[in-house]
C-alpha cells in the first residue's frame, strides 16, 4: 500500500525496505519481535506512513517540537494556545518537587520559562481517566514553587514576589475524562482566579485544558479555517488524509512532517522511541487499572458503610421499639396488679357482709 504522504515526502520507505533493514539486524529483529502483531503493523504503518505519527508520543514530541532545537515552533504553538504573544527564554528540567509518582499518566511534560518570566508546563493525558482540579492544581503550584525557590536563591535579599511570573498549565487531552466530556461542544476550557467582588489582583496561577477527541468530533472532515485548528489537526490526528489536508493549507507544518520521516529513516533509533512509548502506555494502562479498582473499592466500602449505618439505624429503631414494648408491658403488668388487687378487696367486702 502506498501512502498519499510519500507524494509529499519521498523519503518515506516501503514496508519491504523497512523490513528488510530490520530483519538484517539481530537486535533489532529481537526488538521487532518481542511486540505484538498490532504493535508490529503500527510501526510499519507510521514509517511507511500508511498512517501519521501519533505526535503526542512522548519521544516524538520532544523530537520535533524541542525548543533548544527549533524554539520557533513552541514559540507560535504557545502563542496560539496561550493567546498572546511569546517566546521562550529557556527549557527547565522537569525534575522537580513533584511528590511521588505523578507523573503516572502523564505521557509527556515540557516545562519552559518564557522571556517575559512567566513558566508554561505543556503536559499530555494519554488514557480517559479521572484528572480532577486537585491534580492540576498541584501541578500548577510546584510550578509556582519551583519559580519562586529559583529567583528566591538567586535574587537574594533583592528578592521580591513581584518578580514572579505567571505560571500556565496546559494540558492536552487525548481522551477527555468524564467532567470535560460532557462538554461535547466545548474543546478549549481557559481559566484562571478570580474574587466574585471584580476586585482585579495578579494572581498567577491559570489553565488552558485542550480536548482533542472532542475537536476531532466536532472538526471532521471540515476545512481547516484558522491557525488554532491546524495546530489542532496536528497534535490530534494521524489520518493521512487530514495530514495533507493540514499541510496543503498550512505549508509551515511541511518541516515538521519532514523531520519526523527523516526521523524514520534511522530505524532504531525510531524503534527504540516506539518501545518506550509502548512500555509507557503498558505501565500508565496498569496504573489506571489498579487506580479503577482502588476507586470501584473505595465505592463498595462507602456503599457497605451506608448500608451498615442504615442497618444500624434500624437497629436503634428496634431497640427503641422494644423498650417502648417493655414499657407498654410494665405498664400493662401494673394495671393488672392494681385489677387484682382491687378484685381482690372486693371479695373480702363481700365476704365480709355475709
Amino acid at each position: 500500500m502506498i501512502s498519499e504522504l510519500k507524494k509529499y515526502f519521498p523519503m518515506i520507505r516501503n514496508r519491504e525496505e523497512v523490513l528488510e533493514e530490520i530483519n538484517n539486524s539481530v537486535l533489532l529483529s529481537d526488538q521487532y519481535n518481542n511486540w505484538s502483531t498490532d504493535r508490529q503493523q503500527e510501526f510499519l504503518d507510521i514509517c511507511t506512513g500508511v498512517r501519521g505519527i501519533k505526535i503526542l508520543y512522548d519521544s516524538f514530541f520532544k523530537e520535533i517540537m524541542n525548543p533548544e532545537y527549533a524554539p520557533e515552533r513552541m514559540n507560535d504553538m504557545l502563542s496560539i494556545f496561550l493567546n498572546k504573544k511569546v517566546k521562550i527564554k529557556e527549557v527547565l528540567p522537569v525534575d522537580s518537587t513533584r511528590l511521588g509518582d505523578e507523573r503516572n499518566l502523564i505521557m509527556m511534560d515540557i516545562v519552559v520559562e518564557l522571556e517575559d518570566g512567566s513558566i508554561a508546563d505543556v503536559e499530555v493525558q494519554k488514557i480517559g481517566y479521572a484528572f480532577p482540579g486537585q491534580r492540576m492544581a498541584c501541578y500548577s503550584a510546584d510550578m509556582l514553587l519551583r519559580q519562586y525557590k529559583r529567583l528566591r536563591d538567586s535574587k537574594k535579599k533583592k528578592f521580591s514576589y513581584k518578580d514572579i511570573g505567571k505560571v500556565y498549565t496546559i494540558i492536552f487531552f487525548e481522551k477527555s475524562p468524564a467532567e470535560i466530556a460532557e462538554y461535547d461542544d466545548v474543546y478549549i476550557h481557559r481559566g484562571k482566579q478570580a474574587f466574585d467582588t471584580g476586585l482585579e489582583l495578579n494572581l498567577l496561577q491559570e489553565y488552558v485544558l485542550v480536548s482533542l477527541d472532542i475537536f476531532k468530533e466536532i472538526k471532521q472532515n471540515e476545512s481547516i479555517n484558522n491557525k488554532l485548528e491546524a495546530w489542532l489537526t496536528f497534535l490530534g490526528t494521524d489520518s493521512p488524509e487530514l495530514i495533507v489536508k493540514l499541510i496543503s493549507s498550512n505549508p509551515e507544518f511541511v518541516p515538521l512532517y519532514n523531520d519526523m520521516y527523516e526521523l524514520c529513516l534511522n530505524t532504531e533509533k525510531v524503534m527504540g522511541m516506539f518501545s518506550k512509548e509502548l512500555a509507557e502506555l503498558d505501565r500508565n494502562t496498569v496504573d489506571y487499572m489498579v487506580d479503577q479498582m482502588q476507586q470501584e473499592i473505595d465505592e463498595q466500602k462507602d456503599v457497605i458503610d451506608e448500608q451498615k449505618d442504615i442497618i444500624s439505624e434500624k437497629d436503634r429503631a428496634l431497640d427503641e421499639k422494644d423498650r417502648a414494648l417493655d414499657e407498654k408491658d410494665k405498664a400493662l403488668d401494673e394495671k393488672d396488679n392494681i385489677i387484682d388487687e382491687l378484685r381482690n378487696r372486693i371479695l373480702e367486702l363481700e365476704n365480709g357482709n355475709r
